[in-house]
């Protein structure tokens, strides 16, 4: 295992419910049993916070660490954006990532292409709770 993968998840400064969340989901991986709850909150088109919390691999939790820190301060279509992206990164189809985003590379490459759907699980979860 990447020892990057597991600095990555130790940031869990993000771990938490938001008491106020405008937006909620919860979503699970029907391939390995990862559970992922996000709460967010959205004001005026911008994601403001987000909590999340999981039970999952820590391929799952370094991608939602990255995602709950990168996704602070940012336009729900610009996240749209970057989280189709990342969906075509696993593919054999060239993907620029916006610099915001560049840290994902670390993570969302195909030499982790086993545990593609542990690492999309949170990006997912964001769509849904924003229903996009």
């Amino acid at each position: 295992m990447d020892l990057r993968i597991l600095e990555i998840a130790s940031h869990t400064d993000n771990n938490k419910v938001l008491e106020k969340a405008t937006h909620y989901s919860k979503n699970k991986n029907p391939v390995c049993g990862d559970e992922m709850e996000i709460s967010l909150i959205v004001k005026d088109e911008v994601v403001k916070d987000m909590g999340y919390q999981c039970k999952s691999c820590v391929y799952c939790q370094a991608s939602v660490s990255l995602l709950s820190r990168k996704i602070k301060n940012r336009n729900i279509q610009e996240i749209k954006k970057f989280i189709g992206n990342s969906e075509k990164i696993f593919d054999d189809v060239k993907t620029e990532l916006e610099k915001h985003w560049k840290d994902f590379k670390e993570i969302l490459d195909k030499k982790n292409f086993s545990r593609k759907e542990c690492l999309l699980l949170p990006l997912r979860t964001v769509l849904k709770a924003l229903k996009i």
